[in-house]
């Protein structure tokens, strides 16, 4: 049974060719509608509309030979952009998370370096990207329940009463879990600050 979309089949078995023209075609025919398409859903973001067109075009390329032509050609490269816009949210939400929870550990480290020893003073503060780093492995060892009310406080900016309802709890019983939160955060970060640069671990038993 020949494809519905004969055509745009053929475009792509061009393309799995390596014909140069087709490519060009290819390129000039969908990368301004796929940028119309991303651009509605991106708040007008033109820059972000443009990493999103080329990350959505570059996995088409690699998936060229799963197309069958049930649909048209553009509406399976729509499938992909719209993964890509959504990756594209996921990210600027975590940057978001990452970027709350590095100023509270600039406040911990301010606390860490009040308490240590004099002529014991760390180096200079550590880099933004090397905090985030370090950020995200202490996420990684909350409990899931800890880590997820603390995203939800800073990245969502729910209120106490929103995040209870999440937690299936009482607002006074949300308000514990956020404390114990970000308690259990400023310990881990406190210990694997203690790690990082050499200094006893604090915090620990």
């Amino acid at each position: 049974m020949a494809p519905l979309h004969a055509s745009d089949r053929a475009l792509v078995d061009r393309l799995l060719a390596g014909d140069e023209p087709a490519f060009d075609r290819f390129f000039k025919t969908y990368a301004s509608g796929l940028f119309r398409f991303a651009l509605l859903r991106l708040h007008r973001d033109e820059d972000a509309a443009e990493e999103v067109v080329q990350a959505t075009l570059s996995t088409a390329i690699r998936k060229l030979g799963t197309y069958r032509g049930e649909a048209s050609l553009f509406t399976w490269l729509c499938t992909f952009c719209r993964h890509e816009i959504s990756a594209h949210y996921r990210r600027a939400q975590r940057t978001a998370f990452e970027t709350a929870l590095v100023e509270e550990a600039l406040e911990i480290r301010g606390a860490l370096e009040s308490l240590a020893a004099p002529g014991d003073q760390p180096d200079a503060a550590l880099e933004q990207q090397e905090l985030a780093t370090l950020v995200r492995t202490v996420l990684d060892l909350l409990p899931n329940r800890y880590g997820d009310a603390l995203q939800w406080k800073y990245a969502h900016e729910l209120s106490v009463r929103e995040i209870a309802s999440r937690l299936n709890v009482t607002p006074k019983a949300a308000e514990s879990v956020l404390t114990r939160a970000r308690e259990a955060f400023r310990d881990a970060f406190a210990t694997l600050h203690g790690d990082r640069d050499g200094s006893p671990r604090r915090g620990l038993a």
